[in-house]
């Protein structure tokens, strides 16, 4: 890999994804946070069914730090591992509510004091509600690496930031994760990616590895 390669990658992914943007809806950062937290495991689409009625009856941090455990588990059930989900949003929302005011971190390290908040949804958090250069990778960003050749197969998911980061200018970084992630998401599946009318084969490691 190198930034000629990794520019010509995104530049084709742009033509086919031309206005890449975070798929859950929200409206302000306490919900942003609330939002990327459950969306694990569970797509955006299944997220966005849910978080209306959850920010209706919590529509602040304070409101959400008081819940029943019950309550908040009846809204999002639906969702994979909703019961530690309704736990960590609860104990996150108390955090956020005693400790921080209100007011969402703009660092990793406070982001990941919250319950439930790994490195990656802190990066989210950062990228998509302050507008903060981060990379995030979630499962598709770590087989984009995989198959792009930024990173080799048995890689970590920080090894694959560290390699995005290191060859994407950090301007691009907030676009470049969408553009990676909705690719991964709707055309280069982990299942049955679309190689056929892909025109990224010639970077494609998959590709090359299943077509000997």
């Amino acid at each position: 890999m190198n930034q000629e390669v990794s520019n010509e990658i995104l530049k084709r992914i742009k033509k086919i994804i031309p206005n890449p943007k975070c798929e859950l809806n929200y409206r302000n950062l306490y919900e942003l946070v609330c939002a990327v937290m459950i969306s694990s495991q569970t797509t955006d689409k299944r997220v966005n069914q849910v978080t209306p009625a959850l920010f209706e009856k919590y529509p602040t941090p304070e409101a959400l730090s008081i819940a029943k455990y019950e309550d908040v588990y009846a809204i999002i059930q639906s969702l994979g591992f909703a019961r530690n989900k309704a736990k960590n949003l609860i104990s996150m929302a108390d955090r956020l509510h005693t400790v921080f005011h209100d007011i969402v971190p703009q660092n990793l390290e406070d982001l990941q004091s919250l319950s439930g908040v790994g490195r990656k949804t802190a990066s989210v958090i950062l990228a998509e509600g302050y507008k903060i250069p981060a990379m995030p990778v979630d499962t598709h960003l770590e087989r984009m690496a995989k198959r792009f050749g930024y990173v080799e197969q048995n890689a970590t998911v920080i090894d694959a930031e560290q390699a995005y980061r290191k060859y994407i200018p950090e301007e691009q970084w907030i676009e470049a994760h969408h553009l990676l992630l909705l690719f991964g998401r709707y055309h280069c599946k982990a299942i049955h990616p679309e190689c056929d009318t892909c025109n990224l084969k010639e970077y494609c490691k998959h590709f090359n590895t299943i077509s000997k």
